[in-house]
């Protein structure tokens, strides 16, 4: 930093101030602070920043899978966002793991972040201890419940396997099935099944089938569809935990002789872009996938403007997209 202000003609002070809150000097002197900067290669030491008592400008979010196409959309909306706001965003996933998001979570914390954004409700105690002391704001995305640990911003996964059930009910099936991927593993996809079954046997009177299969894959929808009709042969609807689930059962219907919606009915979720091309059209149920990536952006930087500003419970609700499938 010396010899920046030596080069530039300014005092250490000045380029302090030009490169921490660039707002505080006149845009010519900060593009000559900049152009120096970068010329002798230098680059601001954010981890020393922050023991002399300012945070990090970098932003923890902690997801189950980078693969997952759900997810993806709301980090690369949460980039775009952050970044033209001068944060950063440090990316972690666990794989569904709790002990692994535990870790995480912990790694993350030490780097005095400026926030810290999990996904869903449910952690190990010891992530719950991290986060519950942790110096920053905190939102746990993706999911709604009674009493965030500081913020939440989601939807019901429970409510939109609920939706689902109702709309198969209100149409007469009363020979259903729900096929989920790592129903073990994943709490908001077996929330959608615990949300379809309950609503589903109190509209109808009948038990809906659950299948669980081990991955979205198009491969496990097509292999699902075989373990419903050999389980319960007379299944005339099938909501899936994912697109490409539902995707790759349309496929197995397709060689299998079936018609849809005439001999089968199919409900996706997610709306993926493949849903809109799919021959017939896929109905699914849309997340709010942007809505949550903007919305916890907007929070966040709103609590670290104002840190008086309180925490939320925000619940962004689901749509039922309907297409040619039912």
């Amino acid at each position: 930093m010396e010899e920046v202000a030596k080069v530039a003609g300014v005092s250490v002070a000045t380029v302090s101030r030009a490169l921490r809150t660039p707002e505080a000097v006149s845009q010519k002197l900060r593009t000559r602070i900049e152009e120096v900067a970068q010329r002798l290669g230098y680059a601001p030491n954010r981890i020393a920043g922050s023991l002399a008592g300012a945070r990090t400008p970098l932003i923890g979010v902690i997801v189950p899978s980078l693969t997952n196409s759900f997810f993806a959309s709301t980090l690369e909306q949460m980039t775009t966002l952050f970044e033209a706001r001068g944060y950063q965003l440090m990316i972690g996933q666990h794989g569904y793991d709790t002990d692994r998001e535990e870790r995480i979570v912990a790694a993350f914390a030490s780097w005095n972040p400026s926030a810290l954004v999990v996904t869903g409700r449910n952690h190990a105690r010891g992530t719950l201890n991290t986060l519950s002391s942790a110096a920053c704001p905190v939102v746990e995305m993706w999911d709604y419940g009674d009493r965030p640990l500081d913020s939440g911003i989601g939807f019901s996964n429970h409510g939109a396997g609920e939706l689902a059930a109702r709309f198969f009910a209100e149409q007469g099936l009363t020979r259903a099935a729900f096929v989920g991927a790592i129903l073990d593993k994943d709490d908001r996809a077996r929330a959608r099944a615990d949300g379809f079954s309950e609503t589903f046997r109190r509209l109808t009177g009948t038990e809906p089938l659950t299948v669980t299969v081990s991955s979205r894959e198009l491969g496990e929808g097509g292999a699902a569809l075989k373990r419903v009709l050999a389980q319960q042969p007379d299944t005339t609807a099938i909501a899936f935990s994912g697109d490409m689930l539902a995707v790759g059962a349309m496929f197995e219907a397709d060689r299998a002789g079936l018609s849809i919606p005439g001999d089968l009915k199919i409900l996706g979720y997610g709306d993926l872009d493949i849903a809109r091309h799919t021959n017939p059209r896929l109905t699914t149920i849309r997340p709010p996938h942007n809505e949550i990536g903007e919305a916890v952006v907007r929070h966040v930087l709103e609590r670290l403007d104002r840190p008086d500003t309180p925490g939320i419970n925000l619940d962004l609700g689901v749509k039922l997209i309907l297409r040619e499938t039912v």
